[in-house]
């Protein structure tokens, strides 16, 4: 996800405030990954299955790992997607993640998973999501 546009990513956090023409424009710009990336942390089932036939299993791993499946985030970590795996550590609060980020600068990544968090922290979960 680090080699996306500040602009986009920044696109992509506030999907997480409800705003659905913002994730309308990641569909329909170029970046339907993102938008269903969004999707599948708001808990639909159909973006996690897209983005696994289509060539995404780093970002449908993010979405379990940032749900603590511990599968899915050793998965991120053997596969050389330390960014995303640090970025699931920040959704999840570690501070260490934090750190590890901000030392790269790539605090963007902090700033979404402040805004997964808001979401998250508003949210019931259903324990029926598919895992990774």
């Amino acid at each position: 996800m680090e080699t996306y546009p500040v602009k986009v990513l920044l696109a992509f956090g506030e999907t997480f405030r409800g705003n659905p023409e913002i994730h309308r424009w990641l569909m329909e710009n170029g970046y339907p990954e993102l938008g269903l990336l969004s999707s599948c942390i708001r808990g639909d089932m159909r973006a996690f299955d897209w983005l696994m036939k289509n060539g995404y299993p780093e970002l449908a791993a993010l979405d379990s790992a940032i749900d603590h499946k511990t599968e899915a985030y050793l998965w991120l970590r053997n596969n050389n997607f330390e960014v995303l795996a640090a970025f699931a550590d920040a959704c999840n609060r570690k501070k260490e993640a934090a750190e590890w980020l901000r030392a790269r600068d790539l605090t963007i990544f902090l700033h979404l998973a402040d805004r997964i968090n808001e979401f998250r922290d508003n949210q019931y979960f259903d324990y029926h999501k598919r895992r990774f």
